[in-house]
């Protein structure tokens, strides 16, 4: 098993979790400055935690 592998995977499923949060916040929000500041937070950390552990998974070779 490769460690780096298994951590982009990880980091993926961390952004896809933080994309989804960001977009179940997006349909509730009523347009209050915390609602506005949470929802880009998590939508940021969702998008790099989801590019990350893209490139990670996409750069490791696979070595037997």
């Amino acid at each position: 098993m490769n460690l780096k592998r298994i951590f982009g995977a990880l980091l993926t499923v961390l952004g896809i979790t933080g994309l989804i949060y960001a977009a179940v916040l997006f349909t509730g929000t009523s347009g209050q400055t915390k609602d506005i500041k949470s929802l880009i937070i998590f939508g940021v950390l969702g998008i790099v935690f989801f590019s990350s552990g893209i490139s990670l998974v996409r750069t490791t070779k696979d070595e037997s």
